[in-house]
């Protein structure tokens, strides 16, 4: 938290989480480490819900659906809840933001 003096009085400033993200994940470095860490929940729901916040801090759905060559409507409905992305698309959304994929050992 944050203080900030008005007018001789003291007052708190506070971030609201998603502000927070969204501003973080402008970042490619914890954007990437922010996919990763959601990559490893079992659910792919998961991985899709973090790449969508990427795809909106990194440009917004637009402006990355453009670069990655899909329609706007194509690239919302990749990443629902019920989307089943190809790693051809899931590959160009990721280019589309600054980031790629990458693959490690346990």
């Amino acid at each position: 938290m944050e203080r900030m003096a008005a007018k001789g009085k003291e007052m708190t400033a506070t971030v609201k989480h998603d502000d927070w993200l969204f501003e973080q994940l402008k970042d490619a470095e914890f954007a990437a480490e922010y996919l990763n860490a959601a990559s490893e929940d079992d659910d792919p729901k998961t991985y899709l819900t973090a790449l969508r916040k990427v795809v909106e801090a990194r440009g917004g759905m637009a402006d990355i659906a453009e670069k990655a060559h899909l329609s706007r409507e194509t690239l919302y409905r990749t990443l629902s809840t019920r989307g089943n992305p190809t790693i051809r698309t899931l590959s160009a959304v990721l280019k589309a933001t600054g980031l790629k994929f990458g693959v490690s050992a346990y």
